[in-house]
């Protein structure tokens, strides 16, 4: 039976076996659109992230950051940010809840600390009271956060604005304080 119908098949004019083909390769494209979209639509809004990646800019340093969610309440954060003449890597523990009962909004607050090195040039405080260092420096400091992240409906995005004070102890001391705003992909 099976023969027959490769014989069948073989016997076809050229252009029932392209019209053939090319059904073929339509259904199969269009199962996988659909297998994709199905697959977006259920990550499409998650107010309860787990694990989040995105930029930070902030009056220090503009970088990278990575949120990760150890339970509903408790996340931590990493930030690698980038300032003129030098890098520095923060870490922050913070604490997180629902606010004005909104589905996705939440307020953080929490405390971390930062390490990196600049080169000579100039620590620009925000109060504006900058430092001028004429060779390469060592950072290292206590860091606070509060702040206010969203998550927009319908999408994996999430956005944050906070105040970052922070205490820098190696070339200092002195306190300073800075904006920041956040976007995350969250996962």
């Amino acid at each position: 039976m099976l023969e027959a119908l490769v014989n069948k098949t073989q016997k076809l004019p050229l252009f029932a076996k392209t019209t053939m083909k090319k059904a073929t390769s339509y259904l199969i494209i269009l199962s996988a659109l659909l297998l994709i979209g199905t697959t977006s639509k259920a990550q499409e809004y998650k107010p309860n992230y787990q694990i989040a990646a995105g930029l930070k800019f902030g009056g220090y340093e503009n970088g990278f950051s990575g949120k990760y969610f150890m339970n509903e309440k408790t996340s931590l954060e990493a930030i690698i940010g980038i300032r003129s003449h030098g890098l520095v890597f923060t870490g922050l523990y913070e604490l997180n809840q629902q606010i004005f009962n909104v589905q996705g909004l939440r307020l953080y607050y929490g405390f971390g600390a930062h390490i990196g090195a600049i080169g000579s040039g100039v620590y620009k405080r925000f109060n504006g009271d900058n430092e001028r260092y004429n060779n390469n420096t060592i950072l290292l400091g206590a860091d606070g956060v509060i702040g206010v992240e969203y998550v927009i409906p319908n999408t994996p995005i999430a956005v944050s604005v906070d105040l970052n004070p922070r205490i820098e102890l190696a070339t200092g001391p002195f306190f300073d304080i800075a904006p920041g705003l956040g976007v995350k992909y969250t996962f």
